[in-house]
């Protein structure tokens, strides 16, 4: 087939990878895998994750947040920077405004509705930039966007010393790039990490890895809005196919609460320690079929972890 050959001239596979080959590439502290809990709405909800955590015996390596910086207070991000400071994680926060949640009627219709997490318009791209300052200068250290166009801002600012070089910007499933030259597009757009769509086979995947460098963000448990899949079987080979890569655990059979707030709180509470629950579940499927996975040690640092308000510079 013509159009294989020419896939492979661009330094493509040429086809999904069903024999699943071992990926050799790794996160630069030579681990396959990071654990990644989603939906951690606030300080409470991070609270009660990293109790839930220690109690369960689960190393997180990031927490990610999902209603937005904007919904935050100054005091709220600072308290959750200090928080996933001490614990050695990366901290994600989405990046909003974004057109689900203004006066648009595109993201309404039926087949409106994949551009819900964008950015629509100049003014909404300099509102979603401001964001992103803001959070920056209260020391957070990662974001998580769903516009091709914000990373290609935020990817020119930080070459400009705009943005701090250790900004990790992480590209939401949202964005929904689902074959190997998309993902790497989203590469060379910017992203530092890339959660795949949810749907994606083992195949797929490590079709993506030949191709790309980036760390992938993957749910091995799924929200019902992205198809409330259970993937825990799976994870052993996810890890060996696809390193480097987050095994990410959402929550089947769960509300979805988004924009939080403190309206919500106890539940985002109680979905975030079933997260870990369930996380717990998927690890354990990996030590018990491939126990010699590596995950990135406790005390490593990386980033994306928060600094101190005061290391941020003027």
């Amino acid at each position: 087939m013509k159009a294989r050959e020419l896939l492979a001239g661009l330094g493509l596979p040429a086809r999904d990878l069903s024999e699943l080959p071992d990926s050799e590439k790794r996160f630069p502290d030579g681990a396959q895998y990071r654990v990644e809990i989603p939906s951690v709405e606030g300080p409470r909800v991070l609270e009660a994750v990293l109790d839930e955590a220690q109690r369960r015996g689960v190393q997180l390596h990031r927490v990610s947040q999902g209603s937005g910086i904007m919904l935050l207070t100054d005091a709220e991000i600072l308290a959750m920077c200090a928080m996933a400071r001490e614990a050695g994680l990366e901290l994600s926060l989405f990046v909003g405004p974004r057109a689900s949640w203004e006066t648009g009627a595109t993201v309404v219709s039926g087949a409106g509705k994949v551009l819900g997490a964008q950015h629509r318009g100049q003014d909404q791209l300099a509102y979603a930039l401001e964001d992103v300052l803001r959070g920056v200068s209260l020391g957070l250290r990662g974001v998580l966007v769903a516009d091709a166009g914000l990373l290609w801002v935020l990817r020119d600012l930080e070459a400009k010393g705009e943005l701090p070089s250790d900004l990790v910007v992480k590209v939401s499933v949202q964005l929904s790039a689902a074959n190997a030259a998309a993902v790497r597009a989203m590469e060379e757009l910017g992203a530092d990490t890339y959660n795949v769509p949810t749907d994606l086979g083992l195949a797929q995947l490590a079709a993506i890895r030949v191709a790309c460098d980036v760390p992938l963000d993957v749910y091995v448990e799924v929200p019902d809005d992205f198809g409330g899949f259970v993937r825990h079987y799976e994870v052993p080979d996810l890890v060996r196919v696809a390193a480097p890569v987050f095994v990410k655990a959402g929550l089947r059979n769960a509300p979805n609460i988004y924009p939080s707030g403190t309206h919500l709180e106890a539940t985002a509470v109680a979905l975030g320690r079933e997260r870990v629950r369930r996380a717990r579940i998927a690890l354990s499927m990996l030590e018990r079929y491939y126990p010699g996975a590596k995950a990135t040690e406790k005390g490593t640092s990386f980033p994306g972890i928060p600094v101190e308000k005061s290391e941020v510079s003027a």
